[in-house]
């Protein structure tokens, strides 16, 4: 005989699994930042979305972990070259140790002149490792000389302190590493480079084949995303064994730009997307101030002008959700008066910007012209100055 207390025991379980179920299966969007792990956006092993402009952290996913990054690495070997030559479009003499680089390749042969941007071209777009270690040697002389200056930049330059280059191409090394959030801020300002965003946006190109290599020099994009999202431009694949299949890709829409980082992700193209979408439908850009906007006053004493008017330097765009958007504030703090005499480039305030008490922007107002005092003695000392 059937014990009737399990089956009812079951039949609980089986409809508090349900209910579970429906509601963690409720819209994926929330009205605040939310991480990954939550909307389980993303299978790859570490992952960041980050507007371009502000950096702001859209989503991650063990963001810190220093993991290989294969030929993402060329982001970093490509703007710093673009960077450290003065002149893109001279041409170069490629040396033996450019020669036979193992992995992928332009073919490229000792003695052969290829330009530094079509040595970009073939590091971007076929992701070249002859072409990162002549580019190494052309920015640097050699290079070990290059890995140094390169990993001393970061620091000093980009301000990431947990990636550590060992070569320009990413070929495998326990010494050789990123991490999701130092590879989006890095590609975040490799993407306000011009020229950098010309190369990584670009799906096709011929080359110099003056030597006649065996590997045809019509280079063709490897990063499919920009054939199949109509948003995309940029930026870098990659792959090793250990490093399994890497991605970074850049995508804008209503002039906000997205930066998306995957570490070790298998369908990277497919994520990339599907993050971005997400970033865009959830986030907008929003100009918070506009520039020379005021914000406020000033009073004047012993001066012919009455006010100094607050106005702000420049604009301040950032990327938030709707529910975000009215909980923004800005807070200006300025004494209510002022006696002149007062210098043009005087601090005279500051305003602050924060959304639900998190600071986001600061910045401080400037006396624009010099303001004199009207009082009898300040208008004595001046004819004094002038007999």
């Amino acid at each position: 005989m059937k014990n009737p207390n399990k089956k009812s025991i079951l039949t609980v379980l089986f409809m508090l699994f349900m209910v579970g179920f429906a509601f963690f299966n409720l819209s994926p969007y929330k009205s605040e930042l939310v991480w990954a792990e939550e909307k389980q956006l993303t299978t790859a092993k570490a992952m960041m979305v980050i507007e371009k402009d502000s950096g702001r952290v859209l989503y991650e996913k063990n963001s810190d972990e220093k993991l290989p990054m294969a030929s993402t690495t060329k982001i970093i070997t490509a703007i710093y070259v673009i960077e450290h030559c003065d002149d893109l479009d001279k041409k170069f003499e490629v040396p033996n140790e450019a020669v036979g680089i193992s992995g992928t390749s332009i073919g490229l042969k000792a003695g052969e002149h290829l330009s530094v941007r079509e040595l970009l071209y073939g590091l971007m777009l076929r992701s070249g490792n002859d072409s990162a270690v002549a580019l190494a040697i052309c920015a640097s002389g050699s290079e070990k000389k290059f890995v140094e200056d390169v990993n001393r930049w970061l620091v000093e330059k980009i301000g990431v302190n947990n990636t550590h280059l060992v070569n320009p191409h990413g070929l495998p090394d326990d010494e050789h590493y990123t991490t999701a959030r130092d590879l989006a801020k890095i590609s975040a300002y490799a993407m306000k480079n011009p020229v950098f965003c010309d190369i990584v946006k670009t799906q096709k190109i011929s080359i110099s084949d003056e030597l006649k290599s065996k590997y045809p020099r019509d280079l063709v994009n490897k990063n499919k995303l920009l054939k199949n999202y109509e948003f995309a431009d940029g930026i870098k694949t990659g792959y090793t064994k250990s490093a399994g299949r890497c991605f970074v890709g850049s995508a804008t829409k209503d002039g906000m730009t997205l930066i998306c980082v995957l570490l070790n992700c298998g369908p990277m193209f497919e994520e990339c997307e599907h993050l971005c979408e997400n970033g865009f439908a959830e986030f907008k850009r929003y100009q918070i101030v506009r520039q020379g906007e005021k914000l406020g006053e000033v009073k004047v004493e012993n001066a012919d002008q009455d006010v100094i008017e607050l106005k702000t330097n420049s604009a301040f765009y950032y990327p938030l959700s709707k529910s975000e958007l009215a909980k923004v504030k800005v807070d200006v703090t300025a004494p209510t008066s002022v006696k002149a005499p007062l210098s043009q480039g005087d601090e005279i305030g500051s305003f602050s910007i924060s959304v639900e008490n998190q600071l986001i922007f600061s910045d401080k107002f400037y006396i624009i012209d010099n303001i004199e005092s009207n009082t009898y003695g300040a208008k004595l000392e001046k004819v004094i100055e002038g007999m």
